[in-house]
């Protein structure tokens, strides 16, 4: 008789630890469990065996999740052996139902030893199971409660219900995705605010973190984004105007768009920093392969994570995907400022301007005569606008500012640049533009 290896164990007797070695061997190459034969390889024999094998079949199939009854057959021998062959599992991370799936209850093999799984193996398996896809992988953590997301959906007239969850993504096999993560009270993700008094965002006035479900950050952020729209009321004779820093609806799309369109696969927070000229948000993820910012600016969206829009979109949060963007442009479309799209590898930004700092800005431009001001064109003026607040911006920046390619930006800069109201400083990509004299 062989001895105890990585592909072998021995049982005298069936014991509650047998699961924890079906597991290991499931979750590793597979493996043969002998009840029956001690530590040693000696026969030992079973008592009672029909019972003992009906104890075996239904412990197996009852305490272990996923089902692994499929990997898994049953032999007897000279009816004193029980011989148990655990094929490896196709659905990786195997686990004890009471444990759930986490190192005290998900085990794999090493050496002759079933031992604790890490962190890392048990994120490890769930990738090569599922795939990159973050919000359809099993999570980690399966005691999740929706109180947050029932009362969503209440709110807007849709059934949330244990039967609906299969559907929505939530449950795959019967087992918590990471959606359902997202969208639970127990949610490791955040949304950080911060308030700064200068332009850098250096010196804080105040900041908050919101937790918990995406619903009730996206209503927790909503409310205290709110409060930092302020209005401006100007008076015209006998008529007074009020007008909002920021269109309401561009806050919400940008904050839906930052939320919907994030990479979960990493930690840390949604960052929105609000001043008194602008408001910006930042959000992980850059732009999925292929797409560029015109492409966004025109309405062209691949969603990141589909079935949290699906989610969103169901609950008539979002209309469709790529309007979002599209509809803050048009409600900038009558201001002298523009917002602005800033993306790298990982992180994308846009940046609202305040409408009533803006045009604030432009009202005390010095006027150097009627005629130039009478020449500068509103592309000119957007671009004026933006140095003031900037202090410069490249050549590629003027092209994402305005949405042109780069001949009419070139001519642009050179007409406004003939007109004295911009110098060129550098050549190539190392060009740069800022206001006459600064």
């Amino acid at each position: 008789m062989q001895y105890e290896s990585e592909r072998i164990e021995y049982k005298s007797q069936m014991i509650e630890d047998l699961y924890r070695e079906v597991i290991a061997f499931a979750n590793s190459d597979g493996g043969v469990i002998y009840i029956g034969i001690d530590d040693q390889g000696n026969l030992t024999g079973i008592d009672h065996v029909d019972e003992t094998y009906t104890r075996i079949t239904n412990g197996i199939r009852d305490a272990i999740a996923p089902d692994v009854t499929m990997f898994v057959r049953y032999v007897l021998q000279d009816n004193q052996v029980i011989r148990i062959e655990v094929g490896e599992g196709s659905y990786k991370p195997y686990y004890l139902k009471s444990k759930g799936m986490k190192p005290s209850g998900v085990y794999v093999r090493q050496g002759a030893s079933s031992v604790q799984a890490s962190f890392d193996q048990i994120r490890k398996m769930i990738k090569e199971a599922d795939g990159d896809n973050y919000e359809s992988a099993r999570c980690l953590e399966q005691n999740l409660t929706f109180t947050a997301a029932e009362t969503a959906f209440q709110c807007y007239g849709v059934e949330f219900s244990v039967e609906k969850y299969r559907a929505l993504g939530i449950t795959q096999n019967d087992i918590y995705t990471n959606l359902a993560l997202l969208l639970s009270d127990q949610c490791l993700h955040t949304i950080k605010i911060a308030v700064f008094s200068d332009e850098l965002c250096t010196v804080f006035r105040d900041s908050k973190e919101f937790g918990g479900s995406l619903f009730r950050q996206f209503e927790d952020s909503v409310n205290y984004l709110a409060l930092c729209n302020k209005t401006v009321s100007t008076i015209k004779g006998v008529v007074r105007t009020d007008k909002k820093d920021y269109p309401e609806e561009a806050i919400r799309e940008a904050l839906l768009n930052a939320i919907v369109h994030r990479d979960y696969s990493f930690s840390g927070s949604i960052i929105i920093n609000v001043n008194d000229s602008k408001m910006e948000f930042v959000s992980i993820g850059g732009l999925l392969p292929g797409l560029s910012t015109d492409d966004i600016r025109i309405g062209i969206s691949q969603p990141r994570n589909k079935k949290l829009a699906e989610v969103f979109h169901r609950l008539r949060l979002i209309e469709s995907y790529g309007t979002g963007i599209r509809r803050i442009y048009k409600l900038y479309e009558n201001c002298s400022a523009q917002p602005v799209i800033e993306v790298t590898a990982h992180a994308f930004k846009i940046i609202l301007p305040n409408m009533n700092a803006a045009g604030a800005a432009v009202k005390s431009m010095p006027e150097t005569s009627e005629k130039v001001s009478a020449a500068i064109t509103s592309q000119m003026k957007i671009v004026l606008d933006y140095l003031a607040e900037y202090g410069e911006m490249t050549e590629e920046e003027l092209q994402d500012l305005l949405n042109i390619k780069k001949t009419r930006a070139y001519l642009l800069a050179r007409q406004m640049y003939e007109k004295g109201l911009i110098d060129i400083l550098g050549r190539g990509a190392a060009k740069r533009y800022r206001l006459k004299g600064l």
